[in-house]
């Protein structure tokens, strides 16, 4: 017996349920972090997504890019400031990010999946009145200049890409009643976007392996959370720092009707596969 082909087999197998649970629904991907910038780690998230695809799994991206827009802002002489984990975005740094998001960023993606035999179109929150948002604050009441809050998701745009087979790839700027700009926190959006959507999954990928009970210990992952167990979670400084707002947009997206949502490590290779098609998954899920 061929070891090789019986374990393929055994591989597709074992795949076929969750193909069968997923087939025709929604699962939208926060794709950010190392996963962006390892060349090894794109090409393996773009196949991952084609794959899904073509088995009938409906995918859309949510992308950020802090590394590019840093490297332009200081190339353009502005300073970079971080408020409440937010970046500050003065009005000449408007132009950068919509040129770094909506332009750069965004049609390198479109352009990889083109390598991988994928059908994407590249979007911003600008198109089709998508992303909807008006001014936020820092905790403090800081101002933020042009950082902005989602209040309304049209998805009509997105649901037209994936009717017709694309795979939307969607950069996180949006725009007011007043034709303002506006720099949006790209978790936050891709929340917005899923609980939108109906989605059956939200994947938010980062640089960690899902929540840990002790910081400090790898092997301390918590693989599933009830969104009632958050508030405890925080209170005894399990949810912390900069998973904070990870979780929160998590939490959302549940509360908004999403059906579970997932904090999975992006520097794993095949991570979305390993995700939706099987049973352990990997990282963290919230249900």
């Amino acid at each position: 017996m061929n070891i090789e082909n019986s374990t393929r087999s055994q591989v597709l197998i074992d795949a076929l349920p969750y193909i069968q649970k997923y087939n025709g629904k929604i699962v939208v991907v926060k794709y950010g972090g190392n996963a962006m910038t390892n060349n090894e780690l794109k090409q393996a998230v773009m196949s991952d997504i084609v794959l899904l695809t073509l088995v009938g799994i409906k995918v859309v991206l949510v992308h950020g890019g802090g590394p590019e827009i840093d490297e332009v802002q200081e190339k353009f002489g502005i300073e970079k400031k971080i408020i409440s984990g937010l970046r500050y975005t003065p009005i000449e740094l408007i132009d950068v990010i919509k040129m770094v998001l909506a332009g750069k960023v965004n049609k390198e993606l479109v352009a990889l999946f083109t390598e991988h035999k994928g059908r994407a179109i590249g979007l911003c929150g600008l198109d089709g009145n998508m992303l909807t948002a008006e001014r936020a604050f820092g905790d403090n009441g800081e101002d933020l200049a042009y950082v902005g809050n989602i209040t309304q998701v049209d998805t009509r745009i997105i649901t037209d890409c994936l009717e017709k087979g694309y795979i939307p790839v969607i950069a996180t700027i949006a725009t007011d009643d007043d034709g303002n700009v506006y720099n949006v926190n790209a978790d936050t959006a891709a929340s917005r976007i899923a609980s939108a959507l109906g989605a059956e999954s939200f994947i938010l990928m980062t640089d960690i392996v899902g929540l840990l009970k002790d910081r400090d210990d790898l092997n301390s992952l918590i693989p599933f959370v009830n969104v009632s167990e958050v508030p405890f979670m925080k209170r005894q400084g399990i949810i912390s720092g900069g998973m904070l707002p990870k979780i929160d947009c998590c939490v959302e997206a549940i509360r908004r009707g999403v059906a579970k949502t997932s904090i999975i490590d992006g520097r794993v290779p095949h991570s979305i596969l390993i995700e939706i098609l099987s049973n352990e998954g990997i990282g963290t899920q919230f249900k």
